[in-house]
């Protein structure tokens, strides 16, 4: 019988979107497996985190917690997730992707002998067999799997399945304890350095995905470049409308030909075939084209507009539910007077 164990970091009291995108996948996948949902968790207070899930029903609840894993490490990461993997005796183990999470399950995997699938966004059960669905080469082509080996991790893109919600209450956690010898200690933690939130580019949980082309660093209709103005009005929308952004792989490059670029895109903005693929509820492309090696990165993306001057553009033939054919700094100006009135 399959047993799933759901993963996760947590940091004091909260619980993030992450784990709760993996409690929800786990318990569905238990669900039709007819299999015991349990929960690891990794980090900070543990125990608050472990009672804002009561409501899911998991038990029992592992976790693992201490200064030596409180800050993002692989040595130390590794040895309290094969810890909490070996006590569950799980043979599925589901966690939703980021940093910390793509990095080192894959080795606890291998240590356990077991097998591993990374950006996987579904999954079905056929006549009692799992199956997941991810992505290949480079997001352009999908495949639906399954595997007799266990334990099988599965890691889950973000953003592909909805938060779990629920009653919170009182919950029993067992600590596991996890001997951190000296030579796991060897990569530390200094410092975290951050921009302030509201001076942040890349917010994965905005309700807009703004996206800028190559077309805001080119000559404008009176002849002339006006990158320090496109800076101001970009920076000016992002602040007062707290959008996420995301550039062209055209923008994001110009800085390496040594053209003008915009100060602050660099290649963790960039969007498309080659960059992210967010899943922003809705998203407005300005000056960039929407040809496929940049529009397949808007897939997950619910609602999608366009500002261009050209007509005939990518937008138009049926990658842009609205296409906005006007000058983008004329928009833009005008959409942060009236966000500046609210």
């Amino acid at each position: 019988m399959e047993r799933v164990l759901v993963v996760g970091f947590v940091s004091g009291e909260s619980l993030p979107a992450s784990v709760r995108e993996g409690l929800t996948w786990a318990g569905q996948i238990a669900a039709a497996l007819e299999a015991n949902l349990t929960v690891g968790l990794l980090g900070s207070g543990v125990r608050e985190a472990a009672g804002r899930i009561a409501g899911a029903g998991a038990a029992p609840i592992w976790a693992v917690e201490g200064d030596e894993f409180e800050s993002s490490r692989y040595a130390t990461d590794a040895l309290a997730l094969e810890a909490i993997c070996r006590r569950s005796e799980a043979t599925i183990v589901v966690a939703v992707g980021g940093p910390r999470v793509n990095r080192v399950l894959p080795g606890v995997a291998a240590r356990m002998d077991g097998v591993v699938d990374t950006h996987v966004g579904a999954w079905r059960v056929d006549e009692g067999t799992l199956l997941v669905t991810r992505w290949f080469y480079r997001q352009r082509m999908t495949g639906s799997l399954s595997r007799s080996r266990r334990p099988w991790f599965l890691v889950f893109d973000p953003g592909t399945a909805s938060s779990w919600e629920g009653p919170a209450g009182a919950v029993d956690v067992e600590i596991l304890p996890v001997a951190v010898p000296d030579e796991a200690k060897r990569t530390r933690v200094l410092e975290i350095v951050e921009p302030p939130p509201a001076e942040r580019t890349i917010r994965p949980d905005a309700e807009l995905l703004f996206v800028a082309g190559a077309g805001w660093t080119k000559r404008q209709a009176d002849g002339q470049v006006h990158s320090e103005k496109a800076e101001k009005l970009i920076v000016d929308f992002l602040r007062l409308s707290q959008a996420s952004l995301g550039g062209s792989k055209s923008i994001v490059d110009l800085s390496g030909e040594g053209q003008k670029a915009l100060s602050f895109m660099s290649y963790m903005n960039q969007i498309g075939q080659t960059g992210a693929t967010p899943r922003h509820p809705k998203g407005l492309a300005t000056c960039c084209h929407g040809e496929e090696p940049h529009a397949v990165g808007w897939r997950f993306v619910n609602e999608r507009r366009a500002v261009n001057l050209d007509p005939a553009c990518g937008w138009a033939r049926g990658k842009a539910d609205v296409l906005y054919v006007a000058d983008a700094f004329a928009v833009m100006e005008r959409d942060n007077e009236l966000l500046a009135e609210d």
